[in-house]
């Protein structure tokens, strides 16, 4: 492949064939405002926001589309794009609801952030529209149609993404609208993690947070299957409030199954073991782990002895890290000396 050189806001850049000028600008350290473009995304071209100027072209270009040619020269920032994306921002704001104070998203939600950006105040009260082609929930997640800006984020992620295609765009009379198939959503929430705005949010927990609240953000590995997918927990007061995937990190690079994303409820459970149970007279005592783990060795010899080895069997945990499942087997194997081994994950 071969290179290319162009200049961009007076930078001088080499990028390979085929780099866009928004990919360009980022290597060589040049935000380009942006809505609908998103790093695990092919190019969605929806929003506007991130025109630039080409010299020799009369009008700005998608700089999320527009391949880098050899000799190019770029402006990025200039009073007419200022001017340009405050327009656009302005053209959204006209059909967005004004509910910041109580929407989920506030504090991190990116047309937030670009409205204070570009400075735009004295917004005229807004006439809102639903984007959607009719509200849609599911167990663990709720749409706020109102607050759509027809990015399409959620409809690429949710196709390129995940392969699942619950989510299109619908044609209509009066524009675009988002359409939702509830016999393909599978709850995965990978919509509400690239959503821009807070059109897609999470009802998981009845639990209420600001996300300026969370204490901190805890990296961990997803402890359902063994691939390994990267989280973030995100922690107020002690308590995960909520689950995102970590979007620069193998092997998952953001994505989640619903598991995933959502099954942490169990951590705070009142039915949660936190302590071994033995049954005596058909009911359930208290016991320490000693008498416990003694009781399941007599026991195991016990059955050993009068039925062979092949009697027991054992289950490994999903929830379990891989090194204790590779514990088990090789007790079962190698100690006891049955191959009667299974893992909840495989069926």
């Amino acid at each position: 492949m071969g290179m290319v050189k162009a200049t961009i806001d007076g930078s001088d850049v080499l990028v390979p064939e085929g780099t866009t000028i928004l990919q360009a600008a980022k290597g060589a350290g040049i935000r380009i405002p942006t809505l609908c473009f998103h790093e695990r995304l092919k190019p969605i071209g929806s929003c506007g926001l991130c025109i630039v100027e080409v010299a020799g072209k009369a009008t700005p270009v998608g700089s999320c589309e527009t391949p880098v040619t050899d000799g190019m020269t770029v402006t990025t920032r200039s009073d007419r794009l200022f001017s340009l994306r405050q327009d656009i921002l302005k053209s959204i704001l006209a059909h967005h609801p004004l509910d910041c104070p109580i929407c989920d998203k506030a504090g991190e939600c990116l047309l937030q952030d670009l409205v204070f950006e570009h400075g735009i105040t004295g917004v005229e009260p807004p006439a809102p529209s639903p984007k959607f082609t009719a509200p849609y929930a599911t167990t663990f997640l709720k749409s706020w149609p109102e607050r759509c800006v027809l990015c399409l984020r959620c409809v690429k992620a949710c196709t390129e993404i995940q392969g699942i295609g619950a989510l299109s765009v619908a044609e209509e009379q009066d524009g675009q609208r988002i359409a939702y198939d509830q016999d393909k959503c599978v709850s995965c929430g990978e919509c509400i993690q690239v959503c821009p705005t807070g059109a897609l949010v999470e009802k998981k927990t009845e639990l209420r947070w600001r996300t300026w609240e969370v204490d901190k953000k805890i990296r961990t590995t997803c402890p359902y299957c063994g691939v390994g997918c990267q989280q973030l927990l995100h922690v107020k007061d002690g308590r995960i409030v909520k689950v995102s995937g970590v979007e620069d990190a193998e092997p998952n690079r953001g994505r989640l199954c619903v598991k995933g994303r959502y099954g942490y409820d169990f951590i705070y459970s009142e039915d949660r073991l936190k302590t071994p149970l033995i049954r005596e007279n058909g009911y359930f005592r208290e016991a320490s782990f000693e008498e416990a783990i003694d009781l399941v060795a007599r026991r195991f010899k016990e059955i050993i002895a009068e039925s062979g080895p092949d009697a027991i069997g054992a289950v490994s945990c999903a929830r379990s890290i891989n090194e204790d499942s590779y514990q088990m087997q090789k007790l079962f194997r190698a100690v006891i000396g049955t191959n009667n081994i299974d893992h909840c994950a495989r069926t």
